[in-house]
């Protein structure tokens, strides 16, 4: 059963989830964790809606492939159709905001990598995508003033903030339509800060992001 966006209220988005666009090292010190030159262009890469789970419910990735790691991410759901839009008209169309889990079969990426091969079964698995509730956008006063956290068995993890991205929110929507056209359910991460490591076994989490979203979930031992 495909997964259905909803919001913080409870409603519903009217259609299921989509395709989920995503940036990789939209935040300069997560690039320099792991040794990647910062991006001059967005580095962009697709997960299919079968990749998405609700993150409150039990986490369980296939760890018997190698180590994954955890990287937080703003996720925003699009509201209308968009092809190449104009920032006014990307920002416009985006009708919430919630957080993500990029998890990564990190071993799996790093051999990948290595041959010059494509990432995609090390990000796009069943499961890879965890996704929270949505924030209606009038509860986001700011893009540069959002915040996000991610503790792991009570110890912050990662902290991000809007105004560090690289490509911020209306610039990276933007030229993600100039080269997918977005439709309403598609979902956009918006990349990850420093901070991401190996997802422990049994692990308790708690996500927070500006506007009063908080997740708590646990990861199957």
């Amino acid at each position: 059963m495909r997964f259905v966006p909803h919001f913080t209220d409870g409603q519903a988005f009217p259609q299921p989830l989509g395709k989920i666009v995503c940036i990789g090292r939209n935040y300069a010190d997560h690039a320099k964790e792991l040794d990647n030159p910062v991006p001059t262009e967005p580095l962009l890469f697709i997960k299919p809606a079968t990749s998405a789970v609700d993150l409150s419910q039990p986490l369980n990735p296939p760890f018997s492939r190698g180590e994954v790691h955890y990287e937080i991410e703003l996720a925003l759901l699009v509201g209308e159709t968009l092809t190449d839009a104009s920032q006014d008209e990307a920002e416009r169309a985006i009708v919430g905001i919630g957080l993500a889990m990029d998890l990564t079969l990190r071993d799996v990426q790093t051999q990948l990598k290595e041959k010059g091969h494509p990432w995609e079964i090390a990000k796009a698995f069943d499961g890879a995508c965890p996704l929270s509730p949505f924030l209606p956008l009038e509860r986001v006063p700011n893009w540069n003033a959002l915040a996000f956290t991610l503790d792991i068995n009570g110890e912050e993890r990662q902290r991000g903030e809007g105004a560090d991205m690289l490509f911020p929110v209306p610039t990276l929507v933007s030229e993600m339509s100039r080269h997918f056209t977005l439709e309403p359910g598609d979902v956009i991460l918006t990349g990850t800060p420093v901070g991401v490591g190996e997802l422990p076994r049994g692990a308790s989490l708690r996500m927070t992001l500006t506007g009063g979203l908080e997740v708590t979930g646990t990861v199957v031992d």
